[in-house]
């Protein structure tokens, strides 16, 4: 019984061989713009964040996002699993300019 308890099923393990992590940077990437793709207001602001200097993108994305919080919800939790990979697998996967906007859009 104990066993049960402490040993987590094997589907719950992640996948951090480079093919996994790649994947589900690939899955989170490919929904991430679904989303967006959905949400033209929340499309707009951070596709205009890539040409603004970070402080306006920061500004902007966190004044869109609070006045929309259902949707930085839901993009919260359809870019979690990069995070998730990250910390279980212990890699970095995106590149440090997209992994500091990533760090300031999660941390709310």
């Amino acid at each position: 019984m104990a066993v049960s308890v402490l040993v987590a099923p094997a589907s719950a393990a992640p996948d951090c061989s480079a093919g996994g992590v790649a994947n589900t940077v690939r899955s989170v990437t490919g929904s991430a713009q679904q989303y967006l793709g959905n949400h033209p207001g929340a499309n707009q602001v951070v596709m205009a964040a890539y040409g603004q200097p970070r402080p306006e993108a920061e500004a902007n994305i966190r004044s869109y996002f609070t006045a929309n919080p259902q949707e930085y919800y839901e993009l919260k939790g359809i870019l979690a699993p990069i995070g998730d990979t990250q910390r279980t697998c212990n890699v970095t996967v995106l590149p440090p300019n997209l992994a500091s906007a990533y760090d300031q859009f999660m941390a709310g």
